[in-house]
């Protein structure tokens, strides 16, 4: 019973956690270059996994391939995924983007198919065409009522997917035989502070030196991003994947993006139509459709 209220205790954590981070995101947007904000985001967070890594007595010498591999799911997750989502959120309510990013499952599985040969079913095919459905139907509600221009929306649309398939590529990567040996919170930890450097490099030339905001929210929002949006949230999620399995443990997929709409509906003023919530209704029917079939 205790180990249960455990796993349940740790869901929660993960879908509360992970569900406020967009809007936390959101508010990053202003006077800090996007690539600076995820730069210092990573910056800590990379500190602090390596501090709960040394607190766990968890190695963090992966010798020069682990480094080598740190290196390229670094690039994958923390520099490009996270550019991709900041700029994204430019055009589109952090709930959207949320909601697109719930079908993380499904380049998932066509990469896994391609690279690992892992089979995909045919109802799992019909569950990610129903969440596809279901996105295409919000983002139509999005082009309609923008404030921005409507080719804008669909910029954001394209950095969403960009986003969504470099964070794919990370994901797939943990399937490859290297990431079995090695131990997941050091690499993590490398992962974390590699990317930070590469951002800070990105940024330097694109946008020039550091810049930093020294409101209390924008300073707030990078310590919940690293902390609780990173080093807590990564470790009870692979936590829950050794309880549950990968299929159970991916309904915080679903459950994140509920979450996140709430919340950008409390704060950002999303306004509902019939459009919209059938959008949403489909997108989160078709992800469970396809995480049931899946986890079979």
């Amino acid at each position: 019973m205790e180990r249960k209220g455990g796993v349940v205790l740790s869901f929660i954590l993960v879908t509360l956690i992970w569900g406020s981070t967009w809007i936390v995101i959101r508010d990053q947007l202003g006077s800090v270059p996007a690539s600076w904000s995820v730069c210092y985001r990573f910056l800590l967070a990379g500190v602090a996994m390596a501090i709960f890594a040394k607190a766990r007595r968890v190695p963090l010498a992966i010798g020069s391939k682990g480094m080598v591999f740190a290196g390229l799911l670094g690039v994958a997750q923390f520099v490009m995924n996270f550019n991709f989502v900041y700029r994204a959120e430019h055009y589109l309510t952090s709930g959207v983007v949320a909601v697109v990013y719930a079908m993380l499952l499904i380049p998932n599985s066509i990469m896994s198919f391609l690279f690992f040969r892992q089979p995909v079913s045919r109802a799992f095919i019909a569950g990610s065409v129903i969440a596809v459905a279901g996105i295409v139907l919000m983002l139509v509600h999005e082009y309609r009522a923008a404030s921005v221009r409507p080719d804008m929306v669909l910029l954001g649309a394209g950095l969403a997917v960009g986003g969504l398939l470099s964070a794919s590529a990370a994901n797939v990567m943990q399937g490859m035989k290297i990431a079995r040996r090695l131990p997941m919170v050091g690499v993590l930890a490398w992962a974390m502070l590699i990317g930070a450097a590469v951002n800070a490099l990105f940024a330097w030339i694109t946008v020039g030196p550091p810049v930093i905001e020294t409101r209390i929210g924008y300073l707030a929002g990078i310590v919940w991003l690293a902390l609780a949006g990173s080093v807590v949230s990564f470790p009870l999620y692979f936590q829950l994947i050794q309880r549950l399995g990968a299929g159970r443990a991916a309904y915080t997929s679903v459950m994140v993006p509920l979450i996140a709409m709430l919340i950008s509906t409390l704060m950002e003023g999303y306004r509902w139509t019939t459009l919209a919530g059938t959008g949403a209704l489909l997108a989160i029917a078709g992800m469970i459709v396809a995480l049931r079939t899946k986890q079979a």
